[in-house]
């Protein structure tokens, strides 16, 4: 697909598993591996009543096994999105391997860390265990550039043509999920959220919890694609003023839930 060719073959292309390439097979084998997880995980919380910090053990591990298959399925999605020649490509193999490196090792020490009973984030109780908290902050620094790479190539495989509105809003949404992501990540890993269950599904607290605006931030991967779509079929002359408005609204609903948190 072009890089300014329109959205709605996509779709088609994404059933069309044949089509796509090797790397993009690989990533969404491996996201439906990490649905399948979830599903056995989610299984066997139901016989598992130990809880930490009055969440039961199993809740964290269900949450990155259900990040992690959005997440890799999404790169697949943006990529044919943008420009699918690229994930023929050399470096497309690259940012796979990044990412499914990257996010099996958090997966699966978080859930080695659950079945034990024990923390995975914030546990520092003594050397060991320090290095693997910091070593999860360092792998998801990684995970997060692999879309801040993907976008590097996206530009730098573009054509004569201007870049279509779409295209751009793939663009600013990977650079924004690293960026942002990366920003309150660091924050987050400094800042342990309050004890408790929170809000239902999510588990956020309405204050000294930065887990909000950092989930805006993994999630501009998906949420500045779909406006970039949206206003490309919708606002017709004015897609980019609308979609630069987009992003910009974004921006400031991350920074303020950001304030927010740290100032509660």
């Amino acid at each position: 697909m072009p890089v300014n060719s329109p959205a709605p073959s996509l779709w088609w292309s994404l059933l069309d598993f044949g089509a796509l390439s090797s790397a993009s097979k690989l990533l969404m084998l491996y996201g439906a591996a990490m649905w399948l997880a979830c599903g056995i995980t989610y299984v066997v919380s139901l016989n598992d009543a130990r809880t930490l910090r009055d969440v039961g053990i199993w809740v964290k591990p269900l949450k990155f096994m259900a990040a992690t298959a959005l997440f890799v399925w999404t790169t697949v999605w943006v990529a044919e999105l943008a420009n699918s020649a690229l994930t023929q490509g050399q470096a497309y193999w690259g940012i796979t391997g990044l990412i499914v490196l990257t996010s099996l090792f958090e997966v699966v020490y978080i859930t080695y860390q659950a079945s034990q009973g024990a923390a995975s984030h914030y546990n520092t109780a003594d050397a060991w265990h320090a290095f693997m908290f910091g070593l999860m902050g360092f792998a998801a620094v990684g995970l997060t550039a692999s879309q801040a790479w993907l976008a590097w190539e996206i530009w730098q495989a573009r054509g004569i043509e201007p870049l279509s509105v779409t295209a751009w809003g793939v663009l600013v949404g990977l650079v924004l999920t690293f960026v942002l992501s990366t920003i309150s990540g660091f924050m987050l890993g400094g800042n342990q959220p309050p004890a408790g269950a929170g809000l239902p599904i999510v588990g956020w607290h309405l204050s000294k919890d930065i887990r909000p605006s950092h989930f805006l931030g993994v999630h501009a991967q998906q949420l500045i694609p779909l406006w970039g779509i949206m206003v490309a079929r919708f606002f017709e002359s004015f897609a980019t003023q609308a979609l630069a408005a987009g992003c910009g609204l974004y921006v400031v609903l991350w920074a303020a839930l950001t304030w927010t948190s740290l100032s509660a």
